[in-house]
């Protein structure tokens, strides 16, 4: 750059700090006289008389010509006059090959209390989705080690799949078994609003140390701000883009959506939103449809993402689990009745579609999967009938073939949690459980 660019650019620099002072504390909310800001920007509340700290903050909202900001951590300390120093600028988090087997906060913290490794790029935390004219499309399957998953429901490579099932019903644990088994370069796992004794026992017992060598956390628990469990989704997701952009294969798992969705609402009522559908305000559903659409396919490589979705009493209706449906590419179904009968994983394959796997596989493989679909459907209706001893052995060939193959097909379907399966594997078996009789 020339001595004369040079200077024309220090002319443009804005080398002031603009500061605030807080007004009054309502709830959740911060408001504030000042700084001059936008709105995402992170700001510094300065706090303490005897020990100096500052407390982050995000502005969320404008009021009267008054600052709303909504902390990162706990309100305490805040009083009124505290000062406010804004950044001038949005959340950034630091992400690099140094942070794989790490377990980070919605930050980017260890919370191992350990350093940052050196080498790491920031990253901004909210980024626009991909254009969608340079969103290659979906060609090739990607192996999650789950045969019925890989055999029957095939999921494509940059492709985003919802994972939908009350609570205990084991999401959790399918979500540790496509970490470990899946051939994706890396997981990134974003843990939002859970609790605080889960958090170790998934990484301990359901990914494992072999999971987490090739996977990055991402943990936000269910006792922190609403602000934290929001960024913990937005931080996951920006640290799988980083490695999209570098041609990865990267594998996005969140548990659970639906908690950001809850996080969403508690911040947009704090500022005076309306609440609509079953209290959820318009600003819940906006981010997550932007959430969401940041991931899947690039000109560089892909994101292929699994988003858990809570619904309350199995209701598969409900506003978020109808929302979030909507937007991605097909939905598994965990089913408590499967689960109560011993079958895992308890995903309801009559339930579940994969929308991209007629497009990635072979025709002999989709027809295999429809078939094997029929044999269920109709043991499932005629179960009733069968367990009462109403249905005569030869009144349906249809059935009695679904009566002969259902113990095969019950026993194809389940899977030990520690047992892994390549997707070759599960598509001849699906193809010889097929050919038989």
């Amino acid at each position: 750059m020339k001595a004369k660019d040079l200077l024309e650019h220090v002319d443009f620099l804005d080398s002031f700090k603009r500061y605030g002072r807080v007004k009054r504390v309502v709830g959740l909310m911060i408001e504030s006289q000042g700084p001059e800001s936008s709105i995402g920007d992170v700001c510094f509340i300065h706090v303490g008389t005897k020990k100096k700290r500052k407390i982050q903050a995000e502005v969320v909202g404008f009021k009267d010509e008054n600052v709303i900001l909504m902390p990162y951590t706990s309100l305490h300390d805040i009083s009124p006059g505290s000062l406010v120093e804004t950044t001038m600028k949005p959340l950034e988090i630091k992400a690099g090959p140094g942070l794989i087997g790490k377990v980070v906060d919605s930050l980017g913290v260890p919370l191992d209390q350990s350093s940052l490794p050196k080498g790491l790029a920031s990253v901004p935390t909210e980024q626009d989705p991909p254009n969608p004219l340079s969103r290659p499309p979906i060609s090739e399957p990607i192996e999650v080690g789950v045969r019925m998953i890989d055999s029957l429901l095939t999921v494509g490579s940059g492709q985003r799949v919802g994972i939908f099932a009350g609570s205990g019903v084991g999401k959790s644990t399918l979500l540790g078994m496509i970490a470990r088994n899946t051939t994706a370069d890396l997981n990134v796992i974003g843990l939002i609003g859970e609790r605080g004794r889960e958090v170790r026992e998934f990484i301990e017992r359901d990914l494992g140390p072999e999971g987490l060598k090739r996977s990055i956390v991402v943990v936000a628990t269910s006792d922190q701000p609403a602000l934290m469990r929001i960024k913990g989704a937005y931080t996951a997701t920006a640290i799988a883009e980083y490695f999209r952009d570098k041609g990865l294969n990267v594998m996005l798992m969140m548990d659970s959506v639906t908690r950001v969705a809850m996080a969403q609402r508690e911040v947009g009522l704090a500022v005076g939103e309306p609440p609509t559908t079953k209290g959820y305000t318009p600003s819940v559903f906006a981010i997550l449809s932007r959430l969401l659409e940041r991931t899947g396919t690039n000109e560089f490589g892909s994101i292929t993402g699994f988003y858990t979705v809570l619904v309350d009493g199995d209701d598969m209706n409900e506003p978020i689990a109808d929302t979030v449906r909507g937007i991605l590419d097909g939905h598994f179904v965990l089913d408590r009745d499967l689960a109560n009968k011993g079958q895992y994983p308890a995903v309801n394959v009559l339930k579940s579609i994969s929308r991209i796997m007629n497009n990635i596989v072979a025709d002999e493989h989709v027809k295999a999967a429809e078939r094997l679909r029929e044999l269920l459907s109709t043991y499932i209706n005629a179960e009733d009938l069968i367990n009462i001893g109403a249905y005569k052995k030869g009144a349906s060939p249809e059935i009695d073939e679904a009566i002969l193959r259902y113990p095969q097909i019950l026993n194809f379907l389940k899977q030990g949690t520690n047992e892994k399966v390549s997707i070759n594997e599960s598509v001849q078996a699906l193809l010889q459980l097929v050919r038989k009789g």
